[in-house]
C-alpha cells in the first residue's frame, strides 16, 4: 500500500492545502472590500468551513463508501445526475482555484523590481502565470510530487514564516510604533463582512483532499476527524493574524496594489531594523513557492478526483483511462489547458468569486445532507445546519456584491456558471434528451458527438507524443549524466 499517514502528516496535508496558496491570492481581495474588518471575513467562512468539515466527517462514518461529496450523494440520495452535477462542479473549483494561485504567482513575480510589467507591449502577467501552470503540468506528468515526511516541513516552513510575520506585526504595530490597532468594528454591522466571508471561502477548501486518498491514511475516519477539527481552526487563527497586521500597516498597498500588499505589510515591520527589502523578499519568495506548490497539489488531486469521476462513469471516457496507475497525462492536460484559459483571461476577483461560489454550492450540499441524516445517532443537528444555511447565505451575498460592485466580473461569473450547469445537464440528462429528439436531429447530434471525440482522441495523441518527447529527452539526459 506504500506509505501510510497518520495525524500528523493528515494535519500537514490539510492545513497546506489551505494556508498553500489562499493567503496570498484572497487576501487582497478580501481586504480591497472590507478593509480593517477582513479579519471577520475570515472568521466567519472558517465557522462556515468547520462546520461542513463536521458533516463531512459524519457522512464518511456513516457511509459505506469512501471518496468525499460526490460518494456521499450517490449513497445517501441515490441521484447520479446530481452526484455528476456535484462533482464537477468541485472540478471547476479546483480549476478556479488553480487559476487563482497562478495569478498570485504572477503578481508577487512581477512585484520585483528587476521584472517589467509588460515586454514589447505585451503585459506579462498573463504570460508568467500561463508558464507556471505549464510548468507543472509538465511535473506532474513526469511524475513529481510531495507527500509525507516532506509535506510536512514544507507546511511547517510556509505557516512558520506567515505566524511569524503576524506575531511580529503585532507586537510592531503597539509597542513599537505605537499605531493602534483598527480592527473594523464599525464595519461588522453592515453586509460588506459577510461579503468578505463569501470571496475568502476558497481558502479554506484544502482540508476535503483528505477524503480522496482514504486509503493512504492509517485509521482514515478517525484520523481525518481530527485533522479537518485541528486545521481548520488553525487556518483561521493565522488567516486572521496576517490580514489584521495587513491591513494596518499596508493600508495605501490594499488601494493601489491589493495583490502584494502582505509583502508590503512585511517590509514596513522590517524597516524598524533598516531590512525593508529583507521583508519585502522574505515574504515574496514564500508566496511564489507556496502557490507554485499549491498548484502542484491541487492539479495532482483534482486529475486523480477526475480520474475517480470517469471511473463512476460521472465524466467522459476520453478525459482518463479508469484502468491506468496513478493519473492519465491526458487528465493532467486537459486540467492546465482549461486553468491556464481561467488565469489567462480571467481578473483575480472573477477567478476568486467562481472558485468561492463552486465550493460554497458543494460544502452546502453536503452540509444539507448531513442534516438529513440528523436522526442518526452519530449526528448533531446544529453543525450541519449552520453549514447549510451559512453557505448557501453567501452565495446571493457574493453576486450581490458582484453586480454592484464589479458588474462585468458579475456576468462573467454568471455566463461561465450557467455554461457549466448546462454542459452537466446536457450530459447527465443525453438518454432523456434522445428519447425527445427526432431522427435527423438525433443523426446531427450524433455525428456532432462523434467529431468531439475524434477530436479528443487526436487531442490524447498529441499529447502522448509530447510525453513520449518529454521521456525521450529524460532518458537522453540520463544517459549522458551516466556517461564518464
Amino acid at each position: 500500500m506504500g506509505e501510510q499517514f497518520g495525524l500528523r502528516e493528515s494535519v500537514a496535508i490539510a492545513l497546506g492545502g489551505m494556508i498553500g496558496g489562499g493567503i496570498y491570492a484572497v487576501l487582497g481581495v478580501v481586504a480591497g472590500i472590507a478593509m480593517y474588518a477582513t479579519w471577520f471575513g475570515f472568521v466567519a467562512a472558517g465557522v462556515v468551513a468547520l462546520c461542513a468539515g463536521y458533516s463531512y466527517n459524519v457522512l464518511n462514518a456513516l457511509g459505506d463508501q469512501r471518496g468525499g461529496s460526490v460518494s456521499f450523494i450517490q449513497e445517501f440520495v441515490g441521484n447520479s445526475t446530481l452526484a455528476g452535477m456535484v462533482g464537477w462542479s468541485l472540478l471547476f473549483g479546483y480549476i478556479g482555484s488553480m487559476a487563482m494561485y497562478a495569478f498570485a504567482f504572477a503578481e508577487f513575480t512581477l512585484g520585483f523590481a528587476a521584472v517589467p510589467d509588460s515586454y514589447a507591449g505585451v503585459p506579462l502577467r498573463p504570460v508568467v502565470s500561463v508558464l507556471a501552470v505549464a510548468l507543472f503540468v509538465v511535473l506532474n506528468v513526469a511524475g513529481a510530487r510531495v507527500t509525507g515526511s516532506a509535506e510536512n516541513v514544507l507546511v511547517a516552513a510556509k505557516v512558520g514564516i506567515l505566524v511569524a510575520f503576524g506575531v511580529w506585526g503585532l507586537v510592531y504595530l503597539a509597542p513599537v510604533s505605537g499605531q493602534p490597532v483598527r480592527l473594523g468594528f464599525d464595519r461588522l454591522t453592515g453586509i460588506t463582512p459577510i461579503v468578505a466571508a463569501a470571496i475568502s471561502f476558497v481558502a479554506f477548501q484544502g482540508w476535503q483532499l483528505l477524503f480522496y486518498d482514504q486509503e493512504r491514511i492509517e485509521d482514515p475516519t478517525e484520523t481525518i476527524r481530527k485533522a479537518v477539527s485541528l486545521s481548520i481552526p488553525t487556518a483561521v487563527v493565522i488567516y486572521v493574524l496576517v490580514a489584521v497586521v495587513t491591513t494596518n500597516l499596508a493600508p495605501q498597498a490594499i488601494q493601489h496594489h491589493p495583490h502584494v500588499a502582505l509583502a508590503d505589510a512585511a517590509s514596513a515591520m522590517l524597516s524598524y531594523f533598516g531590512l525593508a527589502s529583507l521583508g519585502f523578499l522574505v515574504i515574496s519568495i514564500s508566496a511564489l513557492f507556496s502557490t507554485g506548490s499549491a498548484i502542484n497539489a491541487t492539479l495532482f488531486s483534482s486529475g486523480h478526483f477526475a480520474k475517480k469521476l470517469v471511473s463512476g462513469n460521472l465524466l467522459p471516457d476520453q478525459l482518463a483511462d479508469a484502468e491506468a496507475d496513478g493519473v492519465p497525462d491526458v487528465t493532467i492536460l486537459v486540467l492546465g489547458l482549461v486553468t491556464a484559459a481561467f488565469t489567462a483571461w480571467g481578473s483575480l476577483g472573477a477567478i476568486t468569486s467562481f472558485a468561492s461560489l463552486a465550493f460554497i454550492v458543494v460544502f452546502g450540499s453536503v452540509s444539507v445532507l448531513a442534516f438529513r441524516q440528523r436522526d442518526a445517532a452519530s449526528i448533531h443537528p446544529v453543525p450541519p445546519a449552520v453549514g447549510a444555511v451559512g453557505a448557501f447565505a453567501f452565495a446571493p451575498v457574493m453576486l450581490w456584491n458582484l453586480y454592484h460592485r464589479e458588474r462585468h466580473t458579475f456576468w462573467m461569473v454568471l455566463v461561465v456558471a450557467v455554461f457549466v450547469v448546462l454542459v452537466e445537464l446536457l450530459y447527465f440528462e443525453r438518454g432523456e434528451l434522445e428519447d425527445h429528439v427526432p431522427d435527423g436531429v438525433e443523426d446531427g447530434v450524433e455525428e456532432a458527438v462523434e467529431r468531439v471525440g475524434d477530436g479528443v482522441d487526436a487531442v490524447g495523441d498529441g499529447v502522448e507524443d509530447v510525453v513520449d518527447g518529454v521521456g525521450d529527452s529524460t532518458d537522453d539526459r540520463d544517459e549522458s549524466d551516466d556517461e564518464p
